[in-house]
């Protein structure tokens, strides 16, 4: 097959697949969804574990400020 010919069929082929729009059966995306959900409901608790950091959260508050000086920056 000469180039020409191959750049053509590739070219349709492209173009088959960018418009090609099988029927989509909602209710069996539902009956997916609603199974991965209630799946993935009784194995994980509604509330993801959080560390508590309260106790670290002014143990080096002092040593920073907050502030930023412009008089101890160099500029240029």
């Amino acid at each position: 097959m000469g180039r020409g010919r191959q750049k053509a069929k590739a070219t349709r082929q492209a173009r088959d697949m960018k418009y090609f729009s099988p029927a989509t059966d909602y209710s069996a995306l539902q009956r997916e969804l609603g199974a991965a959900k209630s799946h993935a409901s009784s194995q994980y608790s509604e509330d993801p574990y959080e560390a508590d950091y309260s106790e670290y959260e002014d143990k080096y508050a002092d040593q920073y400020d907050d502030d930023d000086d412009e008089d101890s920056r160099r500029i240029g």
